[in-house]
């Protein structure tokens, strides 16, 4: 059982976004660990997948 059961819905979809978000790489591999790290359902890996990887959301961008 998750330790983030009495989150509100979606709290750890946001959590894993933040951390993505923090210089974490936009590939799969760091997806694949936000979805081990925080508990993601497959749908909401599914989501990152399909979102966070889109062209324009990579966090490589230069400074």
């Amino acid at each position: 059982m998750s330790d983030h059961s009495l989150l509100p819905h979606g709290e750890d979809l946001r959590r894993a976004v933040r951390w993505l978000a923090e210089g974490h790489a936009s590939d799969p591999h760091a997806i694949e660990e936000a979805c081990l790290r925080f508990d993601l359902s497959p749908l909401d890996g599914e989501f990152l997948i399909t979102h966070w990887t889109a062209p324009g959301n990579s966090t490589d961008r230069p400074a």
